[in-house]
Protein backbone atom coordinates (compact mmCIF):
# COMPACT_ATOMS: atom_id res chain seq x y z
CA UNK A 1 0.00 0.00 0.00
CA UNK A 2 1.59 3.25 -1.13
CA UNK A 3 1.52 6.13 1.33
CA UNK A 4 0.31 9.64 0.69
CA UNK A 5 2.86 12.42 1.00
CA UNK A 6 1.65 16.00 1.06
CA UNK A 7 -1.65 17.72 1.67
CA UNK A 8 -4.96 15.91 1.41
CA UNK A 9 -7.86 18.35 1.32
CA UNK A 10 -11.21 17.54 2.86
CA UNK A 11 -13.49 19.02 0.17
CA UNK A 12 -16.73 20.81 0.92
CA UNK A 13 -19.85 19.43 -0.75
CA UNK A 14 -21.22 22.00 -3.23
CA UNK A 15 -24.83 22.92 -2.48
CA UNK A 16 -27.41 25.12 -4.20
CA UNK A 17 -29.74 27.54 -2.41
CA UNK A 18 -32.18 24.72 -1.65
CA UNK A 19 -29.46 22.59 -0.08
CA UNK A 20 -29.23 20.13 -2.96
CA UNK A 21 -25.85 18.70 -3.93
CA UNK A 22 -24.37 20.20 -7.12
CA UNK A 23 -22.36 17.36 -8.64
CA UNK A 24 -21.54 19.44 -11.73
CA UNK A 25 -19.20 21.63 -9.65
CA UNK A 26 -16.93 18.72 -8.68
CA UNK A 27 -14.85 18.57 -11.91
CA UNK A 28 -13.81 22.23 -11.47
CA UNK A 29 -13.15 21.52 -7.78
CA UNK A 30 -10.87 18.61 -8.71
CA UNK A 31 -8.94 20.82 -11.14
CA UNK A 32 -8.65 23.50 -8.46
CA UNK A 33 -7.08 21.07 -5.97
CA UNK A 34 -4.75 19.74 -8.66
CA UNK A 35 -3.64 23.28 -9.57
CA UNK A 36 -2.71 23.94 -5.94
CA UNK A 37 -0.68 20.70 -5.67
CA UNK A 38 -3.08 18.96 -3.28
CA UNK A 39 -2.38 15.22 -3.53
CA UNK A 40 -5.68 13.82 -2.29
CA UNK A 41 -9.36 14.50 -1.62
CA UNK A 42 -10.90 13.08 1.58
CA UNK A 43 -14.57 13.13 0.56
CA UNK A 44 -17.77 12.60 2.59
CA UNK A 45 -15.98 13.56 5.80
CA UNK A 46 -16.78 16.23 8.38
CA UNK A 47 -15.99 19.10 6.03
CA UNK A 48 -17.96 17.41 3.26
CA UNK A 49 -21.01 16.97 5.52
CA UNK A 50 -20.96 13.21 5.00
CA UNK A 51 -23.11 12.61 8.08
CA UNK A 52 -25.71 15.03 6.67
CA UNK A 53 -25.89 13.38 3.24
CA UNK A 54 -28.19 10.54 2.24
CA UNK A 55 -26.82 7.19 1.11
CA UNK A 56 -27.61 8.03 -2.50
CA UNK A 57 -25.94 11.45 -2.24
CA UNK A 58 -22.78 9.98 -0.77
CA UNK A 59 -22.63 7.37 -3.51
CA UNK A 60 -23.20 9.92 -6.27
CA UNK A 61 -20.44 12.07 -4.77
CA UNK A 62 -18.05 9.10 -4.83
CA UNK A 63 -19.00 8.29 -8.42
CA UNK A 64 -18.32 11.85 -9.55
CA UNK A 65 -14.94 12.27 -7.81
CA UNK A 66 -13.66 8.87 -8.92
CA UNK A 67 -14.81 9.32 -12.53
CA UNK A 68 -12.42 12.27 -12.73
CA UNK A 69 -9.57 10.74 -10.71
CA UNK A 70 -9.51 7.62 -12.89
CA UNK A 71 -8.93 9.81 -15.94
CA UNK A 72 -6.47 12.35 -14.51
CA UNK A 73 -4.79 10.29 -11.74
CA UNK A 74 -3.37 13.43 -10.10
CA UNK A 75 -5.54 13.78 -6.99
CA UNK A 76 -6.24 10.53 -5.14
CA UNK A 77 -9.65 9.96 -3.55
CA UNK A 78 -10.36 8.66 -0.04
CA UNK A 79 -14.03 8.24 0.88
CA UNK A 80 -15.30 8.15 4.44
CA UNK A 81 -17.80 5.30 4.68
CA UNK A 82 -18.13 5.23 8.48
CA UNK A 83 -21.34 5.44 10.43
CA UNK A 84 -23.35 3.75 13.13
CA UNK A 85 -24.24 0.62 11.13
CA UNK A 86 -21.52 -1.68 9.82
CA UNK A 87 -24.04 -2.98 7.27
CA UNK A 88 -24.35 0.53 5.82
CA UNK A 89 -20.59 0.99 6.00
CA UNK A 90 -20.07 -2.21 4.03
CA UNK A 91 -22.56 -1.08 1.40
CA UNK A 92 -20.73 2.25 1.05
CA UNK A 93 -17.30 0.62 1.07
CA UNK A 94 -18.12 -1.92 -1.63
CA UNK A 95 -19.67 0.77 -3.80
CA UNK A 96 -16.58 2.97 -3.32
CA UNK A 97 -14.27 0.08 -4.25
CA UNK A 98 -16.29 -0.60 -7.39
CA UNK A 99 -15.98 3.07 -8.32
CA UNK A 100 -12.20 2.89 -7.97
CA UNK A 101 -11.38 4.94 -4.86
CA UNK A 102 -7.77 4.88 -3.74
CA UNK A 103 -8.78 4.19 -0.13
CA UNK A 104 -11.70 4.29 2.27
CA UNK A 105 -11.88 5.61 5.81
CA UNK A 106 -13.88 4.37 8.77
CA UNK A 107 -15.30 6.31 11.70
CA UNK A 108 -16.02 4.95 15.18
CA UNK A 109 -19.74 4.35 15.76
CA UNK A 110 -20.93 7.50 17.52
CA UNK A 111 -24.29 6.43 19.03
CA UNK A 112 -23.69 2.98 20.48
CA UNK A 113 -19.99 3.52 21.16
CA UNK A 114 -17.45 0.66 21.33
CA UNK A 115 -16.53 -0.31 24.88
CA UNK A 116 -12.83 -0.64 24.07
CA UNK A 117 -10.15 -1.08 21.43
CA UNK A 118 -11.09 -4.70 20.75
CA UNK A 119 -14.71 -3.87 19.91
CA UNK A 120 -13.64 -0.95 17.73
CA UNK A 121 -11.17 -3.12 15.83
CA UNK A 122 -13.76 -5.84 15.33
CA UNK A 123 -16.26 -3.31 13.96
CA UNK A 124 -13.67 -2.00 11.50
CA UNK A 125 -12.60 -5.52 10.53
CA UNK A 126 -16.14 -6.38 9.45
CA UNK A 127 -16.08 -3.53 6.95
CA UNK A 128 -12.46 -3.90 5.85
CA UNK A 129 -12.89 -7.59 5.09
CA UNK A 130 -15.61 -6.74 2.57
CA UNK A 131 -13.09 -4.78 0.43
CA UNK A 132 -9.83 -6.74 0.88
CA UNK A 133 -8.08 -5.08 -2.09
CA UNK A 134 -8.66 -1.50 -0.91
CA UNK A 135 -6.53 0.33 1.70
CA UNK A 136 -8.45 1.28 4.85
CA UNK A 137 -7.77 4.23 7.15
CA UNK A 138 -9.33 4.83 10.53
CA UNK A 139 -10.60 8.36 11.11
CA UNK A 140 -9.86 9.31 14.72
CA UNK A 141 -11.83 12.42 15.67
CA UNK A 142 -13.01 11.93 19.27
CA UNK A 143 -14.29 15.50 19.64
CA UNK A 144 -17.10 14.57 17.21
CA UNK A 145 -17.33 10.77 17.47
CA UNK A 146 -17.08 10.65 21.26
CA UNK A 147 -14.70 7.68 20.96
CA UNK A 148 -11.56 8.47 22.99
CA UNK A 149 -9.92 5.05 22.70
CA UNK A 150 -6.13 5.51 22.30
CA UNK A 151 -5.09 4.72 18.77
CA UNK A 152 -2.04 2.80 19.99
CA UNK A 153 -4.43 0.38 21.71
CA UNK A 154 -6.52 0.25 18.53
CA UNK A 155 -3.50 -0.67 16.41
CA UNK A 156 -2.55 -3.48 18.80
CA UNK A 157 -6.00 -5.01 18.27
CA UNK A 158 -6.50 -4.07 14.60
CA UNK A 159 -3.13 -4.97 13.07
CA UNK A 160 -3.59 -8.77 13.37
CA UNK A 161 -7.17 -8.81 12.02
CA UNK A 162 -7.23 -6.07 9.34
CA UNK A 163 -4.62 -6.93 6.66
CA UNK A 164 -5.56 -3.92 4.52
CA UNK A 165 -5.30 -1.37 7.34
CA UNK A 166 -3.15 1.42 5.91
CA UNK A 167 -3.13 3.96 8.72
CA UNK A 168 -4.99 6.56 10.72
CA UNK A 169 -6.29 10.05 10.02
CA UNK A 170 -5.47 11.50 13.42
CA UNK A 171 -7.62 14.50 14.41
CA UNK A 172 -6.77 14.82 18.08
CA UNK A 173 -4.11 16.54 20.19
CA UNK A 174 -2.62 13.53 21.98
CA UNK A 175 0.95 13.76 20.67
CA UNK A 176 2.16 10.94 22.92
CA UNK A 177 -0.37 8.55 21.40
CA UNK A 178 0.36 9.86 17.89
CA UNK A 179 4.10 9.28 18.20
CA UNK A 180 3.60 5.80 19.62
CA UNK A 181 1.40 4.96 16.62
CA UNK A 182 4.07 6.36 14.29
CA UNK A 183 6.62 3.92 15.74
CA UNK A 184 4.21 0.95 15.93
CA UNK A 185 5.50 -2.07 13.96
CA UNK A 186 8.50 -0.04 12.75
CA UNK A 187 6.34 2.64 11.14
CA UNK A 188 4.13 0.31 9.12
CA UNK A 189 1.03 2.49 9.38
CA UNK A 190 0.69 5.92 7.82
CA UNK A 191 -0.24 8.57 10.38
CA UNK A 192 -2.06 11.39 8.61
CA UNK A 193 -2.30 14.50 10.76
CA UNK A 194 -5.75 16.09 11.01
CA UNK A 195 -5.31 19.32 13.02
CA UNK A 196 -4.23 22.09 10.68
CA UNK A 197 -3.59 24.57 13.51
CA UNK A 198 -0.77 22.48 15.01
CA UNK A 199 0.58 20.68 11.97
CA UNK A 200 4.11 21.91 12.65
CA UNK A 201 4.21 19.86 15.86
CA UNK A 202 3.19 16.78 13.88
CA UNK A 203 5.97 17.41 11.35
CA UNK A 204 8.42 17.28 14.25
CA UNK A 205 7.02 13.86 15.14
CA UNK A 206 7.55 12.58 11.61
CA UNK A 207 4.30 12.95 9.73
CA UNK A 208 4.60 13.46 5.97
CA UNK A 209 0.90 13.66 5.16
CA UNK A 210 -2.02 15.62 6.55
CA UNK A 211 -5.75 15.88 5.94
CA UNK A 212 -7.45 19.20 6.54
CA UNK A 213 -10.25 21.56 5.59
CA UNK A 214 -8.05 24.67 5.37
CA UNK A 215 -5.92 22.97 2.70
CA UNK A 216 -8.84 23.73 0.37
CA UNK A 217 -8.20 27.45 0.46
CA UNK A 218 -4.69 27.86 1.92
CA UNK A 219 -2.59 25.01 0.52
CA UNK A 220 0.37 27.31 -0.39
CA UNK A 221 0.67 28.41 3.25
CA UNK A 222 1.15 24.85 4.46
CA UNK A 223 3.47 23.80 1.67
CA UNK A 224 5.69 26.76 2.49
CA UNK A 225 5.61 25.75 6.16
CA UNK A 226 6.63 22.18 5.27
CA UNK A 227 9.47 23.52 3.09
CA UNK A 228 10.66 25.82 5.89
CA UNK A 229 10.66 22.90 8.34
CA UNK A 230 12.51 20.63 5.90
CA UNK A 231 15.11 23.36 5.38
CA UNK A 232 15.63 23.79 9.11
CA UNK A 233 14.15 27.31 9.15
CA UNK A 234 12.04 26.85 12.27
CA UNK A 235 11.61 30.59 12.78
CA UNK A 236 9.80 30.88 9.43
CA UNK A 237 7.92 27.62 10.01
CA UNK A 238 6.57 28.91 13.33
CA UNK A 239 5.60 32.21 11.72
CA UNK A 240 3.64 30.40 9.02
CA UNK A 241 1.95 28.15 11.59
CA UNK A 242 0.87 31.29 13.48
CA UNK A 243 -0.64 32.62 10.26
CA UNK A 244 -2.59 29.37 10.01
CA UNK A 245 -3.81 29.82 13.59
CA UNK A 246 -4.87 33.42 12.94
CA UNK A 247 -6.82 32.23 9.91
CA UNK A 248 -8.44 29.37 11.80
CA UNK A 249 -9.45 31.64 14.70
CA UNK A 250 -11.92 33.28 12.33
CA UNK A 251 -13.70 29.92 12.02
CA UNK A 252 -14.61 30.12 15.69
CA UNK A 253 -15.39 33.83 15.57
CA UNK A 254 -17.94 33.37 12.78
CA UNK A 255 -19.68 30.21 13.92
CA UNK A 256 -17.53 27.19 13.18
CA UNK A 257 -17.26 24.73 10.32
CA UNK A 258 -19.55 26.62 7.90
CA UNK A 259 -17.02 29.47 7.87
CA UNK A 260 -14.88 27.24 5.68
CA UNK A 261 -17.31 27.73 2.82
CA UNK A 262 -17.11 31.47 3.46
CA UNK A 263 -13.33 31.24 2.94
CA UNK A 264 -13.97 29.39 -0.33
CA UNK A 265 -16.37 32.13 -1.44
CA UNK A 266 -13.74 34.72 -0.48
CA UNK A 267 -11.13 33.17 -2.81
CA UNK A 268 -13.66 32.87 -5.63
CA UNK A 269 -15.46 29.50 -5.36
CA UNK A 270 -19.02 29.76 -3.99
CA UNK A 271 -20.04 26.30 -2.76
CA UNK A 272 -23.26 27.38 -1.04
CA UNK A 273 -24.08 26.78 2.60
CA UNK A 274 -24.03 23.91 5.09
CA UNK A 275 -27.14 21.91 5.86
CA UNK A 276 -28.96 22.22 9.15
CA UNK A 277 -28.29 21.95 12.03
CA UNK A 278 -25.01 23.75 11.17
CA UNK A 279 -25.36 27.52 11.51
CA UNK A 280 -24.47 29.51 8.41
CA UNK A 281 -23.17 33.04 8.06
CA UNK A 282 -25.52 35.93 7.31
CA UNK A 283 -24.82 38.41 4.48
CA UNK A 284 -23.93 41.06 7.06
CA UNK A 285 -21.56 38.70 8.87
CA UNK A 286 -19.90 37.74 5.59
CA UNK A 287 -19.09 41.40 4.95
CA UNK A 288 -17.41 41.68 8.36
CA UNK A 289 -15.70 38.34 7.82
CA UNK A 290 -14.24 39.53 4.51
CA UNK A 291 -12.81 42.59 6.24
CA UNK A 292 -11.23 40.39 8.90
CA UNK A 293 -9.69 38.15 6.24
CA UNK A 294 -8.33 41.21 4.43
CA UNK A 295 -6.67 42.30 7.67
CA UNK A 296 -4.73 39.02 7.83
CA UNK A 297 -2.74 40.21 4.80
CA UNK A 298 -2.19 36.66 3.58
CA UNK A 299 -3.64 36.80 0.05
CA UNK A 300 -0.47 35.31 -1.44
CA UNK A 301 -0.88 32.26 0.80
CA UNK A 302 -4.40 31.42 -0.41
CA UNK A 303 -5.06 28.76 -3.04
CA UNK A 304 -5.52 30.06 -6.57
CA UNK A 305 -8.67 29.48 -8.60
Amino acid sequence: MSKFEGLVAAPFTPMDKKGEVILDMIPAYYDFLEKNKVVGAFINGSTGEGVSLSQQEKMKTVETWTSISKQKKTVKVISLVGGTSYKECIENAQHAEECGVDAIALLAPYYFKPAGAQQLAEFCALVASSIPKTPVYFYHIPVLSGCFIPMYDFLIEAAPIIPNLAGIKYTHEDFMDFLSCTHFMDGKFEMMWGRDENMLSALVLGTRSAVGSTFNYAAPLYYQMIAAFDNGDLLLARKLQQMSIDMIRLLGKYGGIATGKAYMKYIGMDLGQFRLPVKNMSTESYSKFSQDVDSLKMQKFFSQI
